[in-house]
This record gives C-alpha cells, sequence and structure tokens, in this order.
C-alpha cells in the first residue's frame, strides 16, 4: 500500500429518529454507515493522481456538477448500549440544481415500531434541495397526503444528519475543507478503480469555499457541531469523481448529555443520469403539530 501524508494550513430505543420536525434526535450514542455501490460509466479526461490530494478533494464537489446527475446509497448507524441502529436511504440527486429524491428506511425497534415510534413503519419520502429538506410519509399524526418542510438553514446540524441522510452536495462540499490528507492507495469499488484518501475536513473552512447554495447550511453546522474536524474517508475514480465518502461528524445531543459521534456513508454511481424533482405545492406542505411516537 502507499501512504504519503500531505498537509495543509489552516436499550429499548437508542435513537429517536425524524421527531418533532423531522430532526434526527439521539437520545445516547453515535451513528455510523456503510452501505453498497455500483458501476459507473465512460472515462474523462481527468486523471487522479497520488502527488496533489488536496486539489482532487477541493475539485471533486465541482467535478459532480459536471457529471450531472447520479444515484446514490445512503446509510447512518447509531451505537447506544450495545445496540446499533442503522437508517438506509436510497435514489437519485442531481449535483447541478443540487436536488434529490430519496427512500429512506428506518429500521424497526423490538416492539415493531420504526425508531420515529410509528407502526406502519412506511419507507420516508425525502426530496433534497438547496436550503430545505421535505419528508413524506413522515407519520406520527402528519396526513399521508402531506409533507413536512424544514428549513436546514436553521439546523444546529445544517441536515448533515437530520433526515438521516447526508445531502450529497454537502457531503462533497465538505471535502473543500480537507487537510492532513494521506493517500491510502489504489482499490476496486464496485468494479471501478478507486483512489483511497484519508483526512480531515474544517466545517468552517468548507463553509467558506462552497457553494452558495450549500454555505448557508455548511455555516449552520460549523456553529451547531460541538467539534469543527471532521475525518473522512473518500474515494475519488479516474476521473476525479466521487464515488464513496464516509463522514465522521461529533456533536452535543443536549447542554448536559455525551457528545454524539455520527458517521455518515455516501455511495454514488450511474453518472449521468437524469433526475428530476418535482417539490411540493404550498398547499401540500402540513403545518400543524408533529406528535412524538
Amino acid at each position: 500500500m502507499v501512504v504519503q501524508q500531505y498537509r495543509d494550513g489552516g436499550g429499548a430505543r437508542a435513537v429517536r429518529a425524524l421527531a418533532a420536525a423531522g430532526v434526527i434526535a439521539v437520545t445516547a450514542g453515535c451513528i455510523g454507515g456503510d452501505g453498497g455501490g455500483g458501476a459507473g460509466d465512460g472515462s474523462g479526461q481527468r486523471s487522479v493522481a497520488a502527488d496533489r490530494p488536496l486539489d482532487l478533494l477541493g475539485q471533486a464537489a465541482d467535478v459532480l456538477v459536471e457529471a450531472g446527475g447520479a444515484e446514490t446509497r445512503t446509510s447512518m448507524e447509531t451505537a447506544a448500549g450495545g445496540t446499533r441502529v442503522t437508517i438506509r436511504g436510497q435514489g437519485t440527486y442531481d449535483f447541478r440544481k443540487q436536488m434529490g429524491r430519496l427512500r429512506v428506511v428506518l429500521p424497526k425497534d423490538a416492539a415493531g415500531k420504526d425508531v420515529a415510534g410509528t407502526g406502519s413503519h412506511r419507507p420516508i419520502t425525502e426530496l433534497l434541495a438547496p436550503g430545505a429538506l421535505y419528508m413524506k410519509n413522515r407519520g406520527a399524526g402528519v396526513p399521508d397526503d402531506k409533507w413536512v418542510r424544514i428549513d436546514t438553514t436553521g439546523l444546529k446540524d445544517g441536515n448533515l444528519v437530520t433526515g438521516g441522510v447526508t445531502d450529497p452536495m454537502a457531503a462533497a462540499e465538505l471535502l473543500r475543507g480537507a487537510a492532513d490528507v494521506t493517500y491510502a492507495g489504489k482499490t476496486e469499488l464496485a468494479g471501478v478503480t478507486v483512489y483511497h484518501y484519508r483526512g480531515v475536513a474544517d466545517l468552517g473552512r468548507a463553509a467558506r469555499a462552497a457553494s452558495p447554495q450549500s454555505r448557508g447550511a455548511l455555516s449552520a453546522a460549523a456553529k451547531g457541531f460541538s467539534k469543527d474536524a471532521v475525518p473522512f474517508d473518500a474515494y475519488l475514480d479516474e476521473d476525479g469523481r466521487l464515488r464513496k465518502v464516509r463522514h465522521r461528524f461529533t456533536f452535543s445531543s443536549d447542554a448536559r448529555g455525551p457528545e454524539v459521534s455520527v458517521v455518515s456513508t455516501l455511495l454514488l454511481y450511474g453518472f449521468g443520469l437524469p433526475v428530476t424533482v418535482k417539490l411540493p405545492d404550498e398547499d401540500a406542505i402540513y403545518t400543524g403539530e408533529i406528535r412524538q411516537g
């Protein structure tokens, strides 16, 4: 394995997921993740090299914008008291419009309810858009034909963990704050040759370098997380496209509670896929009180 170092300046229920306004309120433990991937297509002019990882990681979000749409799989896992809970998602995302549609599945507890406290255990549909998160089949008193809308710039985590899915563009933009990067060698992911980098991203620095659509949410996260440093593992293909990234976030669940460590994994494949996301009309947005299960 080639290793090079680069530096730059600068329980019954472990989780009540999507509670209150749809926010994942972690009551104990930490969230992590992994997932599957798929082969991509094509070859481009960009060559990935081990001698300039900071440039490559800093440009990862821009390369995805050039690629347009993609399929994605996500996962988050919480561990508390020896119990692990995994939230998985799958869908499509348009990096040019920074919009996506994902189907999120919450795990069941011992009573057969999902971790949000509802008995139906239906998948939740999430629409991602700049500054907003829409959720359907939210349960807990929300009518079946209504959506819950959340202003992600007002969330302490900037929607990096709130919906059980890290917005794919935000995940890529975080790499703009990369430092202390280690090249961990070449490997294969779902039949695609990828280059593995480990490092630490600074939330504040990433927010300042992010695109205008992502800046508000990342700035909120930089203020809300207890640690600005976000360790990551990133895998880029021969064209510099981000194929997989795993981030490890740290925040406090409340003023007196222990720190919570959240690991979010994103996989991208099927680049060039046309993606259409239609946001709900205003009369389809639920404005009533959301019960906690």
